[in-house]
């Protein structure tokens, strides 16, 4: 449920996030106005080794394309980069992990028996490994608590988006972020939109004015959904959830804040800051079932920026409907479809399109592996903290039907999850099903708009 309490005086307002707008950058992470600091020890050609925690796709993913820099075809090929310490809850899904990136790069994987830990502290173990860059691709939920011991470890850091499910967990890892500057260990986010060359010449060229005064934009993630994980028997309700972590607000934060973030974080970056304000509607129409959670299948928001640009926002889970994928921005002289590369005049002819190619996760990786081979040390924090509260305070609106500005979003003191407090699969899970006798078509807590505001 939502919870619209003040801000107090510790919370970190919209102001804050804009006092480093040198951050929400105009191009990608090395050069676009993005200022870097010099690290005390450029690797050069010298191993980097790093560690994954979370060896979900997205974290095999994500340590085959670090492990691709120091390819003869990468950008880095003079430096060497080895994988040497993995972690996950789960002993199938690191071992099937290990097995993926080892099948890609058997000469970049040194992870033996001993430096595969399971279970739920699994990631202090590898970050008490000798790493020098820790991948964190657990669930968000986990985000904040993981970032925070990587920073104590002193270890560089590439994580996964969004960077929390809940405003306290944001403002938990905004604090040590600043531990981490203060350290000057690199920070890099998974917004991968930023590293791609289409979408830096695009957003550069509409911020010089293309299409005149930019007065809406639109932004959808429309598709069929995601996988399901059906209960096993004898598993506890806290690895079932863990297993189906999409489906938890506690642990994703609903499909808004863990896929839509890409599209809202695009027009934040347009517009050079998170909105003030949102209001919106969304519900669980065809997913219903207890298998899917308790996250809401469709939602659309509208979102107002300080000088009253509007953007207009879809997200929906349903299957057989109009899918897509996109942002788009509508100017007093013109229009662009941002994800396409393409903008048009007033007479709807194109007047810009960039063919500038390239996987932007694989060039997230570049760009930081390059950078800490320079000594050249970027943070992506502020601009993903801010993207992941426009998800967050939009996932407040539609769970409350209220209008929701950006200082109760921020500073909210609900906590859908103490994390920390997770030691083994058999304690309680945070979220709790409903009682037998209330199960009717759903069997966990479903916010429900005008009652829970």
């Amino acid at each position: 449920m939502p919870d619209q309490s003040s801000t107090d005086q510790n919370s970190t307002s919209r102001r804050g996030f804009l006092r480093t707008s040198s951050l929400l950058m105009a191009g990608g992470a090395v050069g676009g106005g993005l200022s870097l600091s010099r690290s005390a020890h450029a690797f050069g050609s010298d191993e980097i080794k790093i560690g994954l925690i979370g060896c979900g796709s997205r974290g095999a993913g994500a340590s085959v394309q670090a492990l691709n820099t120091a390819s003869p075809g990468g950008l880095n090929p003079s430096g060497s980069v080895k994988l040497v310490a993995m972690g996950d809850v789960f002993r199938d899904r690191l071992q099937s992990a290990y097995r993926s990136i080892r099948s890609k790069h058997a000469d970049r994987v040194d992870v033996p028996g001993q430096r595969r830990f399971v279970g739920l502290d699994a990631y202090r173990q590898v970050l008490d490994c000798d790493i020098d860059l820790v991948l964190l691709a657990a669930p968000p939920g986990f985000r904040p608590l993981h970032f925070e011991a990587a920073v104590q470890a002193g270890k560089h850091v590439f994580m996964e988006k969004p960077l929390g499910t809940d405003a306290l967990g944001v403002r938990r890892l905004l604090a040590a972020n600043e531990e981490a500057k203060r350290k000057g260990l690199m920070v890099a986010v998974g917004l991968q939109r930023h590293h791609e060359p289409k979408y830096q010449e695009t957003i550069a060229r509409l911020q010089e004015g293309a299409i005149g005064e930019i007065l809406f934009t639109r932004v959808y993630w429309n598709g069929s959904g995601a996988w399901v994980r059906p209960r096993q028997e004898g598993q506890t309700e806290l690895e079932y959830q863990l297993r189906n972590w999409y489906y938890f607000n506690w642990l994703s934060g609903d499909h808004l804040c863990e896929q839509h973030i890409h599209n809202l974080d695009v027009i934040n970056w347009l517009l050079g800051g998170p909105p003030s304000q949102c209001n919106g509607q969304g519900g669980r129409q065809v997913r219903t079932g207890a298998e899917y959670g308790q996250i809401f299948d469709h939602h659309f928001l509208e979102y107002t920026y300080p000088n009253g640009t509007k953007m207009f926002s879809q997200c929906r889970h349903i299957r057989g409907c109009w899918n897509r994928v996109s942002e788009h921005a509508h100017g007093t002289r013109g229009h662009a479809d941002i994800s396409n590369a393409k903008i048009y005049g007033p007479d709807g002819e194109v007047i810009f399109k960039s063919n500038a190619g390239g996987d932007g996760h694989q060039r997230e990786q570049d760009d930081l592996f390059q950078a800490l081979r320079r000594g050249e040390i970027y943070n992506e924090v502020e601009s993903a903290a801010a993207s992941t509260m426009t998800a967050i305070m939009g996932r407040m609106a539609t769970y409350s039907g209220q209008t929701i500005n950006w200082d109760q979003a921020i500073g909210s003191e609900l906590a859908l999850a103490h994390v920390d407090a997770l030691q083994s699969l058999d304690d309680p899970a945070p979220l709790q099903p409903l009682p037998q006798a209330a199960i009717t078509e759903e069997s966990y807590p479903i916010a429900q708009p005008g009652r829970d505001g």
